[in-house]
């Protein structure tokens, strides 16, 4: 059967970008600059990406010209920066398929079987799709999502209760800060800390920050490994049976369990598209952020190239480049020329904004 007959009924677009954290919403803003049209696919249920789905009350502090912002206000932001160029969202569903097309297009196809058409794709898909890394413990899988959670969405829920969180990482301590200090709003009645070693991988000033609550008394810090947990008659999850480096297994009594061993570093279904990975990341170049397939581009934590740092404002800068990269292919007849937003009528038009007269 052709192609064409095959994909009958695909949405035709200039491009998808695949992830809808702060640097794949970016990645709309610069390519509707340039009049390219994007849907924008994501396996989270809503746009945020990592900073919302970890930690969305946590403070950002290097985004240009915003002095602090949470991961929640920053998605905000971005969400109203796009919206003169009405981009598609397609949430809650993972891309399966790549097929690069005789017509030099992309076939993509996702789990819900939304299919497109598309002649440009930009990979801005973190460390790829969110697979928290989970508590080896047989049987505590039945209280996730009620007494056992990967990722705090409310603060409030979990005021006045009995927390036990696990983990040496950032948002691990950053968490048991936020629920233990006397000041909090959501203080919880109790925070325990349990990491497998007294040390951490964490900002220093986090951790002198856990150090000095646990001298005040105002939370615990436990070393050593859940092996177990018990429930109630009603069949709660009550407490979380944890052995030390002593060999002695303790009962720690819990009202929710909060686990952060942070993600599980797997590229998913991109491990399978033939882009050239290193060390699962997808290799680039540093004029266009382009990958090792023609039309394909990779921006953010999900690429690498010499001097790589993992930063939003680094993805910001390969956005710029990418969309600019992407011209010649959407559009292969027209120039490409460099406008600037303050000046520009063109932009602002593409903008929906007035053009400022200067005297």
């Amino acid at each position: 059967m052709p192609q064409s007959s095959a994909h009958d009924g695909a949405i035709e677009t200039d491009a998808v970008i695949v992830g809808a954290g702060p640097v794949g919403l970016f990645q709309v803003f610069e390519l509707g600059l340039l009049e390219i049209k994007a849907h924008v696919i994501d396996s989270l249920a809503c746009p945020g990406g990592q900073p919302v789905e970890l930690y969305p009350d946590k403070p950002i502090y290097d985004i240009p010209a915003i002095p602090v912002c949470t991961g929640q206000e920053l998605t905000d932001r971005l969400l109203e920066q796009i919206k003169p160029f009405g981009a598609t969202f397609h949430l809650g569903q993972e891309v399966t398929t790549v097929q690069k097309q005789d017509d030099n297009r992309f076939f993509i196809a996702t789990s819900k079987g939304t299919r497109f058409l598309t002649k440009t794709v930009f990979i801005a898909a973190g460390v790829g799709a969110f697979q928290p890394r989970t508590l080896k413990v047989e049987g505590i899988e039945k209280f996730d999502g009620h007494q056992l959670f990967h990722r705090v969405r409310n603060p409030a829920d979990f005021a006045g209760k009995q927390l036990v969180i696990m983990g040496g990482g950032d948002s691990a301590l950053d968490w048991a800060i936020n629920f233990a200090r006397p000041d909090s709003a959501h203080r919880a009645e109790s925070v325990i800390l349990i990491h497998r070693r007294d040390g951490f991988q964490a900002a220093p000033a986090s951790v002198a920050r856990v150090r000095e609550l646990c001298e005040r008394l105002e939370m615990q810090f436990i070393v050593g490994q859940a092996t177990g947990f018990e429930q109630n008659q009603a069949g709660q999850l009550s407490g979380l049976k944890v052995t030390g480096p002593d060999a002695v297994t303790r009962v720690v009594p819990l009202d929710a369990l909060l686990v952060f061993f942070g993600l599980s570093p797997k590229l998913g279904p991109i491990a399978d598209w033939g882009l050239d990975i290193e060390r699962k990341q997808l290799v680039v170049d540093t004029e266009k952020f382009a990958t090792s397939i023609p039309g394909i581009f990779a921006v953010g934590d999900i690429n690498t190239y010499p001097g790589k740092k993992k930063l939003i404002l680094s993805g910001f800068h390969e956005c710029a480049l990418a969309a600019f990269g992407a011209m010649p292919i959407v559009f292969p007849d027209r120039p490409v020329f460099l406008q600037y937003t303050t000046t520009s009528p063109k932009l602002h038009k593409v903008l929906g904004v007035a053009s400022p007269v200067f005297d």
